[in-house]
């Protein structure tokens, strides 16, 4: 029975994720542009359109059943199911916000599905919560993260096609969730060991500007993309990034069965093949009232 409830809530995340980026999506478009020179300003607009809050409602009460969800059933499971769930992302566009999708992106959608999927059957289960880290280790991996999303949110100052740069912006925002996303990691084995002291340290910080900048970035990728490519990129970008710290940040373990690991590696390759395809041009027709 637990692990039926455990299945129930991630379902409901996934959908509640979805829901949620569809609603900051429509929201961030009825706001003024995002300018990161006024960030309080552009804070203050995005929450000033219904649609944004709406959204962001929508995904504080995706967290919670996320987190119920890990309680109830196997990591594992839990990730194939929210991986699935990128495909709910294209029916519920479609229902919901009369977005059309090409051919292209339903392919890309499918394939980072499956690719999700594959990763979340084949990683070994992982026991104990793994949270130490090497700290020359974690500032190379964080580093390396934090660069990468700051060469894409400046994309379009190196010449990247303007057509792409909310999807940029979109897969900018996930590298620096899945940089928050591994600051909590460390920060959570710190606090174990040390008590509520484990918060004072220089990762908090990390997590901090990295939500931040992961919040701009999102929400200036839903005003300068399409909905469907943006949202996936992020969703991909930020689980990619969290599987990969912990395997070479925290010791989570690869398979040791050849196949298992073939299968890991068409996993990425799957997801890689995605991205490629995906910021293909998506069509918007006519918003609902």
């Amino acid at each position: 029975m637990t692990l039926i409830v455990g299945i129930l809530l991630a379902v409901a995340c996934a959908l509640a994720t979805n829901a949620g980026f569809l609603y900051k999506h429509r929201g961030a478009r009825a706001a003024p542009p995002v300018d990161m020179r006024r960030p309080l300003r552009s804070a203050r607009s995005l929450f000033a359109s219904p649609l944004f809050s709406v959204g962001m409602a929508i995904g504080a009460g995706a967290w919670l059943f996320h987190v119920g969800a890990m309680a109830m059933a196997p990591l594992s499971l839990v990730q194939s199911v929210l991986a699935g769930g990128v495909v709910l992302l294209a029916v519920m566009a479609e229902r919901m916000f009369a977005v059309r999708i090409g051919r292209r992106q339903w392919t890309g959608l499918v394939l980072t599905a499956i690719g999700l999927m594959l990763l979340g059957v084949t990683l070994p289960a992982a026991h104990g919560a793994h949270s130490r880290f090497s700290v020359p280790g974690m500032i190379a991996f964080e580093g390396s993260l934090i660069a990468a999303g700051l060469l894409l949110i400046a994309g379009r100052r190196f010449g990247a096609p303007q057509e792409h740069h909310g999807f940029m912006l979109g897969a900018a925002s996930g590298i620096m969730f899945g940089v928050s996303d591994v600051a909590i990691k460390a920060i959570s084995g710190l606090i174990g060991s040390a008590g509520v002291a484990g918060l004072l340290t220089p990762w908090t910080l990390v997590c901090v500007a990295a939500g931040v900048a992961a919040f701009y970035a999102s929400a200036k990728g839903f005003q300068d993309g399409d909905a469907v490519p943006v949202i996936a990129v992020t969703s991909t970008a930020a689980n990619v990034s969290g599987i990969i710290g912990g395997i070479l940040v925290f010791g989570d373990p690869l398979s040791a069965n050849p196949v298992a690991l073939g299968a890991q590696c068409l996993a990425f390759a799957l997801v890689l093949t995605a991205a490629w395809l995906m910021p293909a041009p998506v069509r918007a027709a006519g918003a609902p009232a």
